[in-house]
């Protein structure tokens, strides 16, 4: 079971946070962090019996929309080793071909790079809304988690 929040507020509380805008990253590549992982189940479907899974919160920090959460279920059956596999790729733990006992403890804090897609559904009041989506884990290369800057351009950055 998870940590208990404990911030109720009292009737007569003040409130300070108005919330965050709601973004939603334009489609291509990122790179995230794994801020958290919720262990959960998963129901069950036409396809797949009810099994475990794991409800990743990926970090993505982005110069033009700033700092959004994206959200992704891993679920731990045999149809989706594939995924599970790209993910411990993306974030170093695995390498391809090789086997691996998945450490779930060493997840969070962990990066990689990432496919997000933009996806397009109908809410249950009917309305049409977007959210964003994990499309592909890349495998890890310590190399592409470093943003380069061109030469002579240090001077445009926008901190000291």
């Amino acid at each position: 079971m998870g940590e208990l929040n404990n911030e109720a507020l009292d009737w007569d509380g003040v409130l300070e946070n108005d919330g965050s805008e709601f973004i939603v990253l334009p489609e291509g590549d990122y790179i995230f962090e794994v801020t958290n992982m919720e262990r959960g189940s998963f129901p069950g479907s036409e396809k797949m019996c009810a099994c475990a899974k794991a409800t990743l919160t990926l970090k993505i920090t982005d110069a033009e929309h700033g700092t959004v959460n994206v959200f992704d279920d891993l679920i731990l059956h045999k149809k989706m080793e594939w995924k599970l596999s790209q993910f411990f790729r993306a974030i170093g733990m695995k390498k391809k071909g090789e086997r691996l006992v998945m450490d779930w403890n060493k997840v969070v804090g962990s990066s990689g790079r990432v496919h997000i897609i933009v996806n397009k559904y109908t809410a249950k009041d009917g309305s049409q809304r977007e959210n964003n989506k994990v499309s592909k884990y890349y495998d890890y290369d310590g190399d592409a988690m470093f943003m380069t800057v061109p030469e002579g351009s240090a001077d445009e950055l926008p901190f000291d």
